[in-house]
């Protein structure tokens, strides 16, 4: 008998109200609370909370903590602030993207990197051979909560004596703070495009927590919201816009991520591609009122240039999707076809981050 999907910590508490939940990869995520574009709005006027218990958050300890952590991430960690985050990839030693996710340092012999699979101790422990490193796979010990909208600043100053205003974009306190009686991470970073926060907890007061960020007017969303707004704002998803293994960061447009110097495994053989990638993640601006399927085919003057990752009807923009295009056909304002049921619809290339393309507001 298969075993039983991981529910979160929170997972009663959004069964109760009618939440709806999809299993990626044996954890159950929240899909929806039946008001997709509710949940929406409320990320991109008002205040959400999202439960992220399911990402992956390893725990690096020891003397060579960063060292170990920068061996098979593409941007810099060994510059890192105590506090500071930073986003990036992971990749093996032909240069090839396994995951991407984001590196915590809280000090400097103890990190949290955190990743959207499991399972990586034995490839990590081949290519940390020789560090004095210590990490553990810490994500049941961890729930993380999001609160995400240009209103989750005010909401959570509400429930905290600590001042939200001096965390800036992309750090964190590595010293807990109490939010609502309950003492928790806040971590100054998020998957929606707006200004937001998240917040990590023990699992048992993490209810409390929840009951209070709701409580205080927080709208719960799920995946089926956020696939929207992470979409509008151009950002990736695993298994999606692009598969472990199957090619190289530049493919998905993470040019600005990758710091070749800094020493992790792969990064001689993505020298080869990192002048002139081969192919470059846009969006799409597609006609009509139809969205084509994800992995739908996209072409120009018959020929295959490319792949629509990530189609979605946008309240803001209509239809449009994120696609991996060859790249002598994705500049901006270029006019392609996208396959949709027996025939294609007429699309043009677009800027990656159609939503905020500064990412101004999640800096606010």
């Amino acid at each position: 008998m298969p075993d039983e999907p991981i529910r979160s910590v929170w997972y009663d508490l959004q069964a109760e109200q009618g939440a709806e939940f999809e299993d990626f990869d044996g954890w159950l995520w929240t899909a929806s609370l039946g008001d997709v574009a509710g949940e929406y709005e409320a990320i991109r006027t008002g205040v959400g909370m999202w439960d992220v218990y399911p990402l992956i958050k390893w725990d690096f300890e020891g003397p060579d903590a960063l060292e170990a952590a920068q061996r098979t991430f593409t941007n810099d960690v060994r510059s890192l602030g105590v506090g500071q985050v930073r986003y990036g990839a992971f990749v093996n030693e032909d240069g090839a993207m396994v995951d991407d996710g984001t590196v915590y340092k809280l000090a400097d012999d103890h990190c949290w990197v955190m990743t959207n699979t499991p399972g990586y101790e034995g490839w990590w422990g081949d290519a940390f051979h020789g560090l004095d490193v210590r990490f553990e796979d810490r994500t049941r010990q961890m729930p993380l909560l999001s609160v995400q909208g240009p209103r989750s600043r005010e909401l959570l100053q509400g429930l905290t004596d600590a001042d939200l205003s001096e965390l800036g974009y992309f750090r964190f306190w590595p010293e807990r703070v109490e939010v609502a009686g309950v003492p928790a991470w806040v971590l100054r970073t998020g998957f929606s495009g707006e200004l937001g926060f998240e917040l990590i907890a023990d699992p048992g007061p993490a209810v409390d927590l929840w009951r209070a960020i709701q409580g205080a007017g927080a709208r719960i969303f799920g995946t089926h919201g956020v696939e929207i707004a992470r979409i509008e704002s151009g950002m990736v998803v695993i298994g999606v816009d692009y598969e472990p293994g199957a090619g190289t960061p530049y493919d998905v447009s993470f040019d600005r991520f990758v710091k070749l110097d800094v020493g992790f495994v792969g990064a001689e053989a993505l020298r080869s591609v990192a002048s002139d990638p081969p192919r470059r993640l846009k969006t799409l601006r597609i006609e009509g009122s139809e969205v084509p399927e994800y992995g739908a085919t996209v072409t120009r003057g018959g020929e295959e240039i490319g792949t629509l990752t990530s189609p979605t009807d946008s309240p803001r923009f209509g239809v449009i999707g994120l696609a991996v295009l060859d790249a002598e056909h994705a500049a901006d304002g270029t006019e392609v076809q996208v396959a949709l049921g027996d025939g294609t619809v007429a699309a043009t290339v677009a800027e990656l981050s159609v939503y905020d393309p500064q990412k101004l507001r999640p800096r606010s």
